[in-house]
């Protein structure tokens, strides 16, 4: 699989990597059994970064990840930290730092984390000196190894990257959300920052498998947050009206190249795009994330096939979402 840096850690990571999330919770029910298949499918292929969060499963897809992780020193592993308590600035101290992050250092078996990312933390978070002081002297005490941040807007995404120690910014990027491409990615690579797209599928919209007869289980985010029920609603179906999203998808699929399915096409116009270093979807089972990591072996996507999908964007998608994060 092609490696890029990963922005100021110096990292070498493969472009397509894994989000564990669905290995915590919130996407119906995923066994021990089944995450760590997944997991061994995806490093198989050639995955060598991992994306996971304290958040996700309360601990359980850290705990999967770090013991799978244990005997692999080859990849690399990132957490996020912050929204298991109430969200306000109050909340983002040092004490706080300390204590999220031996709790993640617990969980994943290790005595430094690769990348502790902020977990879309409060707006004025990004602004406090005091914060990054703080994630500083985590890395000066080898606790963490490098931080980064993961946010909702690209306005916090450029605030972010103007810290000199912010190595990654975790970020929505897919064909349904095109604005970070307007300033972020070119702030990123001008800085050195490391872009890390989330949410590349659109929470599964782009993989070109639904229709409007498909449900989702009630312990699954696009059946209980579709309207920001229980955290930022651009993080399900990337704050697109699913029937707007299927419609979106219907209109790129004749831009498939043949051999090539709508979810690898998706991820394919991620790595596309300048900037990026690495994207990382989810995937449920071993099949979803070998074939996540098969994007990386399809060819760069022409001229007239990023325009189209701009079009795409443009009619249906950017009325919804393009000034909202």
């Amino acid at each position: 699989m092609e490696q890029r840096v990963l922005g100021r850690t110096g990292r070498q990571v493969g472009v397509v990597g894994l989000g564990a999330w669905q290995l915590g919770a919130d996407w119906g029910e995923v066994s021990e059994a089944e995450a760590a298949a997944t997991l061994q499918a995806a490093v198989d292929a050639g995955v060598t970064l991992i994306d996971t969060a304290d958040v996700y499963g309360d601990g359980r897809s850290e705990q999967i990840v770090g013991r799978f992780a244990k005997d692999r020193p080859g990849l690399t592993v990132a957490t996020k930290m912050g929204r298991r308590m109430e969200q306000i600035p109050a909340n983002y101290v040092m004490s706080n730092f300390r204590a999220w992050n031996e709790r993640s250092r617990r969980n994943l078996g290790v005595d430094t984390v690769d990348l502790v990312q902020l977990h879309c933390p409060p707006t004025p978070v990004y602004s406090t000196d005091a914060v990054f002081d703080a994630l500083d002297t985590l890395v000066s005490e080898k606790k963490i190894a490098a931080y980064g941040v993961s946010v909702e807007t690209c306005e916090e995404a450029l605030t972010a990257i103007a810290r000199p120690g912010v190595a990654t910014v975790q970020i929505i990027l897919n064909a349904f959300r095109l604005k970070p491409l307007e300033r972020v990615l070119p702030a990123a690579r001008a800085a050195g920052v490391g872009v890390i797209a989330r949410v590349p599928l659109a929470s599964g919209l782009l993989s070109g498998r639904y229709d409007e007869h498909t449900t989702f289980a009630a312990d699954d985010h696009r059946s209980y947050n579709r309207q920001g029920e229980a955290f930022d609603v651009g993080e399900t179906f990337s704050g697109v009206d699913f029937a707007t999203g299927l419609e979106a998808v219907r209109r790129l699929a004749p831009l498939v190249p043949s051999g090539v399915t709508m979810a690898q096409f998706a991820l394919r116009w991620i790595l596309d795009q300048e900037g990026v270093s690495v994207v990382i979807p989810g995937a449920r089972n071993p099949g979803q994330a070998m074939a996540n990591a098969g994007a990386a072996a399809v060819p760069p996507l022409d001229a007239a096939t990023l325009e189209a999908v701009r079009g795409v964007y443009d009619e249906l998608i950017r009325p919804q979402v393009h000034d909202r994060w």
